[in-house]
């Protein structure tokens, strides 16, 4: 097990600098947006595997030869019981094993409570946005789901909640679009509710609020919120054309400039583009590339399958390594 840990370690270490980093730069995500995105769902969900697993595989070294009958042992010690090995199983956990177990301990607590707070928060703020529409925003006629609220600025948004889930619109942006237009801003957030985007920004969201200091957490928060919007603009382009697409979304981003500070609008701002992800939709509609070879896409989701499948072998494979 003692080889286990130092390669989860180093693994941890690559996703959680290199990998993301080049991740990051790359060209081709544009080309697969879908790919890219189970893609970043790998490399965070691998890198936290692997940094939780090279703590605990570490610490379980005295007790075991594989991580099951580590926790066994440790179980037994826990529990005061005979399955630790003998003699004086607890005399044999050293500092640094019990403190890479304490570590390990206290990080998956850490990501759980944190994933669990920001889902709190989340639900919190969504609910308190909800009562706010009811006061001061009213249905859309002919358009089940969507409530357009009083104010001159272009804005589009959806606010998820499964039955309860709607699209939020502004007077100024019915007005302002074509009828082409306003039905690809439709399309295009009812992708985001159909396929549940927000369920993403979520865990990515806490993901960063857990590890804010980790470059993986940073680099896919930003990624996602880009390559979701990508998704729903290649839903919209199957209904509407790319110059009508291109159209929509330079008139919806104008409009949080014009927003004054209100407490429907902060409770909304968050599910509004930001300038950095608007400027790369744009940018892949205006200078549009051909989609990734389906081959490529194959191998970039069986890649995405093999690096979460190798620190979950390394750790319920005994022996794999040897050590």
């Amino acid at each position: 097990m003692f080889f286990t840990s130092w390669f989860l370690a180093v693994l941890a270490v690559v996703l959680a600098w290199p990998v993301p980093l080049l991740l990051s730069r790359a060209r081709w995500t544009s080309r697969s947006p879908f790919s890219a995105m189970v893609l970043w769902q790998s490399i965070a969900l691998a890198g936290g595997l692997s940094m939780i697993g090279a703590m605990l595989v570490f610490g379980l070294v005295p007790l075991g030869d594989n991580l099951l009958s580590g926790m066994r042992a440790l179980l037994g010690i826990v529990l005061g019981s005979g399955f630790g090995p003998k003699p004086d199983p607890l005399g044999r956990l050293g500092f640094w094993n019990a403190f890479a177990l304490s570590a390990a301990a206290l990080l998956l607590a850490h990501l759980l409570f944190t994933l669990l707070l920001t889902f709190l928060r989340i639900r919190t703020q969504q609910n308190r946005h909800r009562q706010l529409l009811a006061l001061l925003g009213s249905p859309a006629a002919g358009r089940p789901g969507t409530v357009v609220i009083n104010h001159e600025a272009p804005v589009a948004y959806c606010l998820p909640g499964g039955a309860r889930s709607i699209t939020v619109l502004s007077d100024g942006l019915m007005n302002l679009l074509a009828p082409d237009e306003l039905r690809a801003v439709l399309i295009h957030e009812n992708t985001h509710l159909v396929q549940r985007h927000h369920l993403l920004l979520w865990a990515f969201a806490a993901w960063r609020s857990a590890l804010p200091w980790l470059p993986t957490s940073r680099l896919a928060q930003r990624a996602v919120n880009s390559l979701i919007e990508m998704l729903a603009d290649d839903e919209a382009l199957k209904t509407v054309d790319r110059a009508t697409l291109v159209s929509a979304i330079a008139l919806v981003a104008s409009g949080p400039a014009q927003l004054p500070a209100s407490e429907l609008v902060d409770a909304g701002r968050q599910q509004i583009d930001t300038p950095q992800t608007t400027s790369a939709r744009l940018g892949r509609l205006l200078t549009p590339v051909p989609a990734l070879a389906r081959n490529s896409r194959a191998l970039i989701l069986a890649g995405s399958a093999a690096l979460l499948a190798l620190p979950t072998a390394l750790l319920i494979v005994p022996g794999l390594l040897g050590g």
